[in-house]
């Protein structure tokens, strides 16, 4: 199983890089999009990363317009994520990469196979 992540992370990772963005910048923009205005700790627990490594992450988003931190009303302490225009746009981009890589990567496996593939992935990392 290792293997075969490796495979798919450095297919998808090389596809990103196109974009001069990391895995977990495009999940980061993914999660921003599911959950807009989720504060930076729970940008943190989503992405499975200490709370410390999600500020040079989200520097680096907003340097590139694709996200933007708003202060809250009721805790002028925090702040809200958001994507801006230009992170939604990149981010329909990006998902068609993910898609397109996904199946590069899993080629050799016919229409059913593939599902098969996802639905027991999904098993083990539901259980």
């Amino acid at each position: 199983m290792r293997r075969a992540q490796l495979k798919l992370f450095q297919n998808l990772i090389g596809r990103l890089s196109a974009h001069d963005l990391r895995p977990a910048q495009f999940s980061a923009l993914a999660i921003i999009e599911q959950t807009p205005g989720l504060m930076q700790t729970d940008l943190a627990k989503a992405l499975a990363i200490e709370p410390p490594q999600v500020v040079p992450l989200l520097n680096k988003l907003e340097e590139r317009a694709l996200a933007v931190r708003v202060r809250c009303k009721p805790d002028k302490r925090s702040y809200g994520i958001f994507l801006s225009k230009t992170g939604e746009t990149l981010l329909r981009e990006l998902k068609q990469i993910a898609v397109d890589s996904d199946l590069d990567s899993t080629s050799a496996l016919d229409n059913q196979e593939r599902h098969d593939l996802l639905r027991l992935l999904k098993k083990v990392y539901q259980s």
